[in-house]
């Protein structure tokens, strides 16, 4: 359920293309060049956890034409259509991430840098599975968030 063969990423971009296209068409949305250049950028870079205005002066630095209301409606065709997760770190921080044929993973935040760390701790799925057999539950996904201080700003604070 959560580990996916390894595609390159020219295959990825194809297909999360498809998806976007097959999308569109069944919601009769426009098939927009925008939508898919963000959604190329979003998965063709080492963007990892980003926000609007991230991928915004990141879209900008590459010349591309592209207005923070046209990401904003991109990023809600990209997350109904199961492209990219919205997550919310902190009060009103939100962040995506791209999604499509990743691991699961799960989130440390530093509450003073704001650095993300992702890790995968094999006794969660070990818990969610019996989670699963004692409530007789089907689980798609799962987030899970620890927020703290990294060791970077632990040592920043003991330098002071």
């Amino acid at each position: 359920m959560y580990n996916f063969k390894k595609m390159s990423e020219k295959d990825t971009i194809s297909l999360v293309n498809n998806i976007l296209k097959e999308y569109i068409e069944k919601n009769h949305l426009r098939k927009t060049p925008e939508r898919f250049a963000i959604l190329e950028e979003i998965y063709s870079n080492k963007l990892g956890h980003f926000s609007i205005d991230s991928l915004y002066v990141f879209m900008k630095e590459k010349n591309f034409r592209v207005t923070k209301t046209t990401l904003y409606n991109a990023m809600e065709i990209f997350l109904d259509a199961g492209l990219v997760v919205k997550h919310k770190f902190g009060e009103n921080k939100f962040i995506f991430e791209k999604i499509y044929k990743r691991y699961q993973h799960d989130h440390l935040i530093c509450v003073k840098c704001g650095n993300i760390i992702e890790f995968c701790d094999p006794s969660i799925y070990e818990i969610e599975n019996k989670i699963k057999k004692e409530y007789d539950f089907s689980i798609d996904y799962h987030s899970l968030y620890y927020y703290g201080i990294c060791s970077k700003c632990k040592k920043r604070k003991e330098v002071k």
